[in-house]
């Protein structure tokens, strides 16, 4: 993605002397309330209850940064702007993870139901307020536009799996965006990034939270694998199991980069994909991982499913969180003069429903507000 090639931004904006395109569009996110929000929402574990260890919603996307730029600057892409949309993928989540997704989604059934893709979008597009000159942030098409690959209208996706969808299911019209073109291969990295990173960090998380064991990961190839590999390597990691762990999800993080790359420079290549027009064009998704990886990828992303986002010692506390987000949403909508004075007012002057204002109020919350939100209003009652 060429920025003389951008479709621009939403509304007249001036240029930087020393900045381009896409750095904007960095700087805007980074310094943005929502993108510090995200230190203090959940990932996969509470983090007001289980300690300050584990990967939160902001560490998480930092390491999908990384691993972004890494695969944008192997293939020769535009690194500024997969950074800016590895940076802003996340800002549309609520608290308490999918737990807080599932329960938005209920209470928004009669307007669509929530999704945080979209939710992420009307952030940077409306709900950020720090500019005289426009609402939201302002970013350009090409950056917004990472909103759109993974967004299921109505869908409210409660496990990693929900918001996967070939591109005809993707309702990219409903969000903006024109429908009948594949998104920039910064767009498509950035998604499989997200992947990368969640997949070898959370058994990480896993691990070292004991939810999960040595023998229960030994059961899925890539992890086996990649464990004998290390192992032969450096015969000290037979006895330090820390150690060996962490060596472990490093290699699994480079077999994985390796293997998208690969199959990425093939697929470019076999389609005879020269241009951006050619991009758009496309049928099927370019950035992608091997036939041989991609079904062993699967059975990773199906384990930690089952055995690590579905057991008890995630559920017991999201699930929790689940109800009482529901609850703390029905005080709002039964007695709005709970709501802050700025979020009465856009019901009232702006014509949006109370149950849209409410949703971006709560959605916006971090787990330990929401914590407060929701002890204040036990109180009240």
């Amino acid at each position: 993605m060429r920025e003389a090639l951008s479709r621009g931004r939403t509304h007249p904006d001036h240029e930087s002397e020393y900045r381009a395109l896409y750095q904007r569009d960095r700087d805007r996110i980074v310094h943005s309330a929502a993108f510090r929000r995200l230190q203090y929402k959940t990932q996969v574990f509470v983090s007001v209850m289980e300690g300050d260890y584990y990967r939160n919603r902001l560490t998480h996307t930092l390491e999908v940064t990384q691993i972004a730029r890494t695969l944008a600057r192997a293939l020769g892409l535009n690194e500024d702007l997969a950074e800016a949309l590895a940076l802003a993928h996340d800002l549309g989540h609520g608290p308490f993870g999918h737990s807080g997704e599932h329960a938005l989604n209920v209470e928004m059934r009669s307007e669509g139901g929530f999704d945080h893709n979209a939710q992420g979008l009307r952030v940077v597009d409306l709900l950020e307020q720090r500019y005289a000159r426009f609402p939201g942030l302002n970013l350009t098409y090409e950056t917004r536009e990472g909103y759109a690959k993974n967004y299921v209208r109505g869908a409210g996706a409660a496990t990693r799996q929900d918001a996967r969808t070939t591109r005809a299911e993707r309702p990219r019209l409903a969000l903006g965006f024109a429908p009948d073109e594949s998104p920039t291969l910064e767009v498509q990295l950035v998604g499989h990034a997200d992947e990368i990173a969640y997949d070898t960090h959370d058994l990480d998380d896993g691990l070292v939270s004991g939810a999960l064991s040595d023998e229960q990961v030994r059961v899925v190839p890539l992890w086996r694998q990649a464990e004998d590999q290390v192992v032969a390597e450096y015969s000290v990691l037979k006895d330090d199991q820390r150690l060996r762990w962490r060596t472990v999800v490093r290699r699994l993080i480079a077999t994985l980069v390796n293997d998208l790359l690969a199959e990425t420079r093939r697929r470019l290549d076999a389609q005879d994909i020269r241009s951006l027009e050619d991009v758009r064009k496309a049928e099927n998704e370019l950035v992608c991982f091997s036939a041989t990886l991609a079904p062993r990828k699967l059975e990773l992303e199906t384990f930690l499913m089952d055995n690590f986002y579905l057991s008890p010692r995630v559920r017991e506390k999201t699930e929790l969180w689940q109800e009482r987000l529901r609850k703390l949403f029905a005080a709002y909508r039964n007695n709005p003069a709970l709501l802050p004075d700025e979020h009465r007012r856009r019901a009232q002057t702006k014509g949006e429903s109370l149950d849209r204002v409410i949703c971006d109020y709560v959605a916006g919350m971090t787990d330990r507000f929401a914590t407060r939100q929701w002890e204040r209003l036990a109180i009240a009652d």
